[in-house]
């Protein structure tokens, strides 16, 4: 999926995290990661985001995350949004649609 524009979900509320993806002419993926747990979860929230980016087919974006201690499926959660946002798709396949 191509990013065509830059878009944010989520919040900066406790057990979010607001992602904001927008186009990257460096042709790769480019994750900035803010977290008050990074120490302890760090690895596996970029796990999580570029995961979630190879099964949507990104292939090129700039991502940045700003966590506050959300768990796995709201991380997921919020990277779709952002990309189907940015993406300007009306809908795409979701992982139950397979």
């Amino acid at each position: 999926m191509d990013i065509k524009n830059s878009a944010v979900a989520g919040t900066l509320e406790s057990s979010d995290v607001s992602i904001s993806i927008s186009p990257n002419d460096n042709n790769e993926i480019e994750l900035i990661l803010k977290s008050s747990v990074e120490k302890q979860y760090g690895k596996q929230i970029r796990k999580v985001i570029l995961n979630t980016l190879e099964n949507l087919e990104v292939k090129s974006a700039v991502v940045i995350a700003n966590d506050k201690g959300a768990i796995d499926c709201v991380i997921k959660a919020r990277v779709e949004t952002a990309v189907l946002r940015a993406s300007g798709e009306k809908s795409f396949c979701w992982e139950g649609d397979r």
